[in-house]
């Protein structure tokens, strides 16, 4: 539930804290687009996992309206490896 703050988690890496919004996609390839239902929120993050897929991205929340699964700000992931899931968290540029 995200309470009208479109945040799914709130998560630290210590000193810092990260607003994360969760979303599951039936996924016909990496090329497609997700469309942005966070806009004006204060959201820092966004996952996305395929349903029907074993990967997943992890993506800093942008301002366009939609934009690809695959582009080249977002982290890929293999979604049934919990440490891959992890360090590719941390691999993305949060501003």
């Amino acid at each position: 539930m995200d309470n009208g703050h479109k945040t799914d988690i709130l998560i630290s890496d210590g000193p810092e804290y990260y607003r994360v919004q969760v979303k599951t996609i039936e996924a016909k390839d990496e090329n497609q687009e997700i469309e942005n239902r966070w806009k004006e929120s204060y959201v820092d993050v966004v996952v996305v996992f395929a349903r029907n897929r074993t990967w997943g991205y992890v993506m800093p929340a942008f301002s366009a309206n939609r934009r690809k699964i695959n582009d080249e700000s977002h982290q890929r992931f293999e979604s049934n490896s919990r440490n891959e899931f992890l360090r590719t968290l941390h691999k993305v540029d949060i501003p």
